[in-house]
């Protein structure tokens, strides 16, 4: 048996894990195709020729949640720490470096706010209960505003909410219901963030570099510039659909490979970073859309054959409803850092999101423990944001976020902090559009995704944000690693549970706790 993945996401990586894991296949009958250089899929990070790091997105993990991601990462040995894992470093990392926020909301008077309340009115928490109560088939795929009313929107809870984990009012009730009960622990705290944690270094030098040498030495097989850009299929017997071969682009030479009967093939269907672009200090990121790559063409291929394969089209058509803009700063002096942590009181890499919510851009910026990278020089300091509005016009600059340089958006920031722009002298801002980011977030009927593996398929499974897994979250990194998890084990029968989702929802002192807080 011989077993292909579709894409270096951290789903694929995963996957191989646990199948030579927990499955005893071989690493040299496991091939992972990648188009790009760098592996990891959306847990990228890079450093940049003009002195500026980049980073699409940060993850916040918690080790209250996300039973499969920390289940791999107790198996992956650290590159820093002889004798340690993964798992263990980033415990020991989080109890010297405790997240507790105090300035989590920034009006525009630069006043941080008193965000111990949530601001609720009675109306507002009569329909926040009517919305977390309701049954999925309920809602089906109806959108949050259908469920709050205006005012709820300019509640403190919903702006640490909404920038906490990206939603939109526009998003899908069903998701925001989801986050509702599987973050429940983390309502009570959310002023604070102090159930966040984070990774040594950024994700992708933290978990996808030590994966990727785990596998390395398994001998699994990576393939970099290659995309895999069609498939054939056949019904076997009993009607269900086989993978029979993959097409191969590398290097504009094009190749097939077979794919034997006792063969897997998984696929991570669809992209959040699809047609993701950067700029520069001088340049804004170019507006790219789906007709600039290909991360949906083999689902949407695949998603006409059979019904129990998913609808991507949910998701992929409307990017003004799915895109936002994020930025990679690099400081090559203390300035700045030593004036946010004077005006947050928060040390770097303890406060977590900073969100200026009379901002028209709805700019958040967060300051990681240096250094963020591993071989980060002790000069540089680099920090992250995003703004949740990018077609909107800046409140000091007269351009929307999408439109803007790294020099323009360095300008931005400080006219909602009132700071001096020399705080960025030397700083380099990378500007980052991504018109899927929250495509998982739209709307969605319940046969718009597909199972891991679908009833139809025998020998294709899909490891995504773009699966049904009931009752977790996408938009995390933990529901890539269930999603693979779960495709492997049922495709190779593996006699080992799945870690279970922790039901804090389920718990009475956090149910308890989270009523007094609504009424705070």
């Amino acid at each position: 048996m011989k077993a292909y993945f579709v894409g270096g996401g951290i789903g694929s990586l995963a996957g191989a894990a646990f199948m030579v894991r927990d499955a005893g296949v071989p690493g040299s009958d496991i091939t992972i195709y990648e188009q790009l250089p760098l592996l990891g899929g959306s847990l990228d990070a890079v450093a940049k020729t003009d002195g500026g790091y980049s980073l699409r997105g940060g993850r916040m993990l918690t080790t209250d949640h996300y039973e499969c991601l920390w289940d791999l990462l107790k198996t992956i040995p650290s590159i820093e720490h002889a004798g340690q894992t993964v798992y263990d470093e980033t415990v020991q990392f989080n109890e010297k470096n405790v997240a507790h926020s105090r300035a989590r909301l920034v009006d525009h008077n630069r006043f941080k706010l008193d965000v111990s309340t949530m601001g609720f009115s009675m109306a507002d928490r009569l329909e926040l209960l009517k919305l977390s109560e309701a049954s999925e088939e309920t809602l089906g795929t109806s959108r949050i505003t259908d469920w709050l009313s205006p005012p709820f929107f300019q509640s403190n809870f919903w702006f640490m909410w909404q920038t906490t984990f990206a939603f939109q009012p526009w998003h899908s009730a069903v998701e925001l219901k989801r986050y509702l009960h599987r973050f429940m622990n983390e309502y009570p705290r959310i002023e604070t963030l102090a159930g966040v944690k984070r990774t040594v270094y950024n994700q992708y030098d933290s978990i996808v570099r030590p994966l990727v040498r785990w596998l390395e030495g398994h001998g699994v097989n990576f393939v970099h510039g290659t995309q895999v850009t069609d498939v054939d299929t056949r019904d076997d017997a009993g009607g269900k659909l086989c993978v029979t071969a993959l097409h191969l682009r590398q290097g504009g030479a094009l190749r097939t490979v077979a794919i034997a009967e006792d063969d897997l093939v998984f696929l991570q269907n669809g992209s959040m970073t699809d047609a993701s672009t950067t700029g520069s200090m001088s340049t804004p990121p170019a507006h790219h859309t789906k007709a600039d790559s290909g991360g949906w063409a083999l689902w949407e291929k695949l998603a006409r054959l059979r019904p129990d394969f998913g609808n991507p089209a949910a998701f992929n058509t409307s990017i003004p409803e799915s895109y936002w803009a994020s930025f990679t700063v690099t400081c090559h002096t203390p300035d700045f850092f030593d004036a946010m942590e004077a005006f947050s009181g928060n040390k770097a890499g303890t406060g977590g999101l900073v969100t200026f919510k009379d901002s028209n851009w709805l700019m958040s910026v967060v300051l990681y423990h240096q250094p963020h990278f591993i071989g980060q020089a002790p000069g540089e300091f680099v920090f992250w944001g995003y703004g949740l509005r990018p077609d909107r016009i800046g409140d000091f600059v007269a351009k929307s976020l999408s439109d803007c340089d790294g020099g323009e958006i360095l300008q931005e920031l400080c006219g909602h902090l009132n700071f001096d722009r020399q705080v960025f002298d030397g700083a380099v801002c990378i500007p980052c559009r991504m018109p899927y980011i929250t495509s998982m977030f739209m709307p969605r009927a319940e046969s718009d995704r597909p199972l891991p593996v679908p009833a139809s398929s025998k020998n294709l499974a899909f490891i995504s944000q773009f699966v049904e897994i009931p009752g977790d979250v996408v938009f995390t990194v933990e529901y890539s690693v269930r999603a693979a998890q779960t495709a492997v084990y049922q495709l190779l029968k593996v006699d080992r549970p799945i870690p279970a989702i922790t039901r804090h929802d389920h718990a009475l002192k956090v149910i308890l706790d989270s009523v007094l807080k609504s009424f705070a």
